[in-house]
């Protein structure tokens, strides 16, 4: 009985212990609160994104703290900073004084060979690839036929009320798809689309499955995913023996077994996985987003409506897109721009300190897990003029990107950004110079998992010249 009782004693000593280390805060590190033990204040920020508020759970720590402040997220102390100079440095110093780190919850659902948490030399090379995939010359020459015929294709088959939020994603991921794997639409890249939806709704979760069924359904649709695209990887092969060779990612990374590296098939899938990410959801959501500020903001819609009726004109209904036609859409760029600004698909990226570091006079400890706030800076007063109010006009009278991150920056800079920036272009031109549209309901945003609406924007949509009536 007395060995028991000192068993307990010490068991709970040890725990009061660790507890007691985790939560204080060390000397010279940012203010703030680390909130419950073990979760932190991880509800509370799931808790604030789910509010109509861009920003609640920093705009009420920035007040208390400053822009600088510790929590503690996802299992982990963070933290958090919402100030551009800031966030400049953390990027800027990838690989010196910081590397990628995320929360387990993603870095499970992307994959260990991913390129979020790819690091060195082989990131810089592997980033370098897919930007050789998605540059402007790339772009020009080879991906904006596709871009130009798979938006045609998905918007031939829009009548009446559709979701736009989900039409767009169809559009996206058959892009990438095509990008990536040469795979046309078809059902099995419609099953595929969703399963990695299933994926992507447990970025931000407690990453454990006892705990969370959102994530436990998550980790299952993963399996289901790599496993589809295992089979198309051993396909590849077979084919490249047999002399097949196509002009997407799968067959680069393929010709890099010719040099230093080799790549495994599990590798070469949670590269895949991850580049999925980065050109499904964001750039899908950019879209509805851009489509629901312009029809919030009327004479916004008739100047771009203006510009592509223009180019339309030129060149006549049934001709595809050309490269000089989209270098010749300045107010686009201005939605684009404003779009990106505001809607912040990317709030922010983490990162880890690789040793003590400097920061506003505070000192963040090596080994902190840190997350830059895009959209915190994107959001600021400071920063932007009425910054939560759609302007696309503001980006005709700056050219100023000292505070625009929306791709983040550094090193890790999204190496698809010109691609996203095209892709939405094209998108705009065809849905503005086809369709007239209203929306079905009212529609809001919310800011967790991700950016995105409510309802996924529900609208009626036309063919132009034709009564809209609800």
């Amino acid at each position: 009985m007395i060995i028991l009782s000192l068993i307990i004693t010490l068991s709970l000593s040890t725990i009061t212990f660790l507890l007691f280390t985790a939560t204080r805060r060390k000397p010279g590190s940012p203010p703030g609160s680390i909130g419950l033990p073990l979760i932190g204040e991880t509800l509370q920020l799931i808790a604030a994104y789910k509010t109509e508020n861009p920003e609640p759970f920093i705009d009420t720590r920035v007040l208390k703290y400053g822009s600088v402040f510790t929590t503690h997220v996802f299992s982990e102390r963070t933290v958090f900073t919402a100030d551009a100079e800031s966030n400049r440095f953390i990027l800027q110093n990838e690989g010196r004084f910081f590397e990628s780190s995320y929360p387990g919850s993603i870095a499970n659902l992307v994959g260990k060979h991913s390129l979020l948490l790819m690091r060195g030399s082989l990131h810089r090379r592997m980033h370098s690839l897919t930007m050789s995939f998605a540059n402007s010359t790339i772009i020009k020459d080879h991906l904006l036929v596709d871009i130009d015929r798979l938006v045609r294709l998905n918007l031939d088959n829009w009548t009446g009320r559709i979701f736009l939020m989900e039409e767009a994603k169809k559009i996206t991921f058959e892009l990438t798809l095509k990008q990536l794997l040469s795979i046309d639409p078809c059902e099995w890249t419609e099953n595929l689309r969703k399963e990695y939806m299933l994926v992507i709704e447990g970025f931000f979760c407690i990453p454990i499955p006892f705990f969370s069924l959102t994530y436990r359904r998550a980790i299952q649709a993963r399996k289901r995913v790599t496993e589809a695209l295992h089979l198309v990887v051993r396909e590849r092969r077979v084919e490249r023996e047999k002399g097949v060779k196509k002009n997407d990612m799968l067959a680069a990374l393929f010709d890099s077994d010719c040099d230093d590296i080799t790549f495994s098939d599990e590798e070469i899938v949670d590269f895949l996985v991850s580049l999925l990410v980065a050109g499904y959801d964001t750039t899908s959501t950019t879209m509805t987003l851009a489509v629901k500020f312009l029809t919030d903001t009327p004479s916004a819609l008739a100047q771009l409506k203006e510009e592509h009726e223009e180019i339309r004109t030129k060149k006549g209904a049934s001709m595809a897109l050309e490269w000089d036609d989209y270098k010749s859409m300045p107010f686009t760029q201005c939605v684009v721009n404003e779009t990106l600004r505001l809607s912040n698909i990317i709030s922010g990226v983490f990162r880890r300190a690789m040793s003590d570091v400097k920061i506003k006079d505070y000192t963040i400890p090596k080994g902190s897990k840190v997350f830059a706030s895009l959209r915190a800076v994107h959001l600021a007063q400071d920063n932007f003029e009425d910054a939560r109010v759609f302007n696309p006009w503001r980006w005709q009278k700056t050219s100023d990107l000292t505070n625009f991150m929306p791709f983040g920056g550094g090193p890790r800079r999204c190496p698809g950004y010109e691609l996203a920036r095209v892709a939405l272009s094209v998108f705009l031109h065809h849905l503005i110079t086809r369709f007239s549209w209203i929306p079905v309901e009212e529609d809001k945003l919310v800011f967790f998992p991700t950016t995105r609406t409510q309802k996924r924007y529900p609208i009626i949509v036309q063919h132009r010249n034709v009564v809209v009536v609800e």
